[in-house]
Formats: structure tokens, sequence, C-alpha cells
């Protein structure tokens, strides 16, 4: 069973930045795939960042250019670096995990249904 711990969120104005963490217990070293999701208060959870065992990423347009997703394969961490974050990203996070990895069509499309283990969440605020 795979376990996952988020940490790092909180609160920074506007342009600021906040680096996320999720620490994975449990987890199989190959062929999967782990991503950060995000659901503001009243609207439907989004996948925001998305990597996989092999190296392949994806993020939604709305983040390009400003967050960065990584993995420490070792020590099976997950990272999101937040970089000019905006209001429109507050949001309770969320950590995610794909066991059986995903087709580029699927890795693209970044579908919560996708993934079958979540992590409690790690809220973010950002002030304007």
């Amino acid at each position: 069973q795979v376990q996952l711990v988020e940490s790092g969120g909180g609160s920074v104005h506007a342009g600021g930045s906040l680096r996320l963490s999720c620490a994975a217990f449990g987890y199989p070293a190959t062929n999967n795939c782990m991503g950060w999701f995000r659901q503001p208060p009243g609207k439907e959870r989004e996948g925001v960042a998305v990597i996989c065992s092999d190296g392949r990423t994806s993020y939604a347009d709305s983040v390009k250019g400003r967050f960065i997703i990584s993995l420490y394969n070792a020590k099976k961490v997950l990272y999101l670096q937040m970089n000019s974050l905006k209001p429109e990203d507050s949001a309770m996070h969320y950590c995610a995990f794909s066991r059986d990895g995903l087709l580029l069509s699927r890795l693209l499309l970044r579908m919560p249904e996708d993934f079958d283990h979540w992590g409690q969440g790690t809220q973010v605020a950002v002030s304007s």
C-alpha cells in the first residue's frame, strides 16, 4: 500500500515562491507516475503537473514556465517548485500516485481518475 505525505504549503504574497514535497512510502520504483493536483473551494480537482518514472512530464498551461515538478527517485520524494505565484494558484494541493503508469495520451490529460493513491493535501494561499 502506497502512502503519501505532503508538506510545504503556506501563505505567500503574489510573486512569491513555495516548494511542495511529497514523501512516498511503499512505492514501487519503476513504471509509475506521480503528480500534483489542486482543488480550489467549490471547484473540481485539476492536474497541475505529472512526472513518470521514465522522466516524462506534463504541465497545466496555467503553470507552464512557473512551476517545476521533480522526483528524487532514490528517496522517493516528489517536489513541486512553484514560482511567480498568483492568487489564482490558491487551493488545496494534493500529491497522487498512479501504480500502473500512464500512456502519453493520458499523461497529457492529467486526470485525477488515473491516480489510485492520494495524500491528505497541503494548503497554498496566495494574496494579492
